[in-house]
């Protein structure tokens, strides 16, 4: 499903160069849960907003499904965004004066669903993400860090995405509550979905089934930890 082929990033200022990825070369099928995995500084994070069509590398190929996305347009890469990737970030990002509910279904009021679809799916991809049904119309600002957390997950999941993209997801919670949120990645992952988790903890990276270690811009180790 991914197909990363000798990207590069480099990013200028003035007359000097720093060069963020050597030459990073992997791919990930349909179904893995796979842990990109490395220090701070060591371009996990830039590769992270390669793989998130957030941004593009300087040489290489990036392929989504079969898609080149490293070549397209910034209005090509929203809609890649928006149709074929679900986000999962560190600080939640969710709206604190709407519902539940609300804040899982927004990503389809974007694609024009209309109202009664959007509740629907909204509530299916709560219960998928291990939300109880009586908080769905609580304010975000209601929930503890792990009940914000799955439900920044369920909204991760609201467009059916082909990959949800999880950028240190528990950096904000307890060890308790963190372990509470991977579970819930795994039991998605146990459902089929394609989970990409960038984290700089190797307890984190040891609930995924396969850690990509990146250090200095290059992957120095890619183990199998399930099959």
């Amino acid at each position: 499903m991914i197909e990363c082929k000798n990207l590069t990033k480099a990013y200028k200022s003035g007359d000097s160069e720093t060069v963020v990825l050597k030459g990073v070369s992997f791919s990930i099928k349909s179904g893995e849960f796979v842990a990109i995995m490395g220090p701070s500084g060591s371009g996990k994070s830039t590769l992270m907003h390669i793989l998130g069509a957030l941004d593009t590398p300087t040489s290489g190929s990036y392929f989504l499904d079969g898609q080149d996305v490293s070549k397209l347009s910034d209005d090509e890469l929203a809609e890649v965004r928006k149709k074929r990737i679900g986000f999962v970030f560190q600080a939640f990002n969710l709206l604190p004066r709407a519902t539940v509910l609300r804040n899982v279904a927004l990503p389809l009021v974007y694609a024009e669903v209309d109202r009664d679809a959007r509740e629907k799916a909204a509530r299916a991809a709560l219960l998928s993400a291990g939300m109880e049904e009586a908080r769905f119309l609580h304010l975000s600002n209601q929930l503890s860090g792990g009940q914000m957390q799955r439900v920044a997950i369920a909204r991760a999941l609201v467009n059916n995405p082909a990959m949800i993209l999880a950028d240190e997801p528990t950096g904000n919670l307890d060890t308790q509550t963190g372990e509470v949120v991977l579970k819930t990645f795994q039991e998605l992952n146990d459902q089929g979905k394609t989970i990409v988790l960038i984290t700089h903890e190797h307890d984190v990276a040891a609930h995924a089934k396969r850690i990509i270690h990146i250090r200095d811009g290059n992957i120095t180790q890619d183990e199998i930890l399930k099959p």
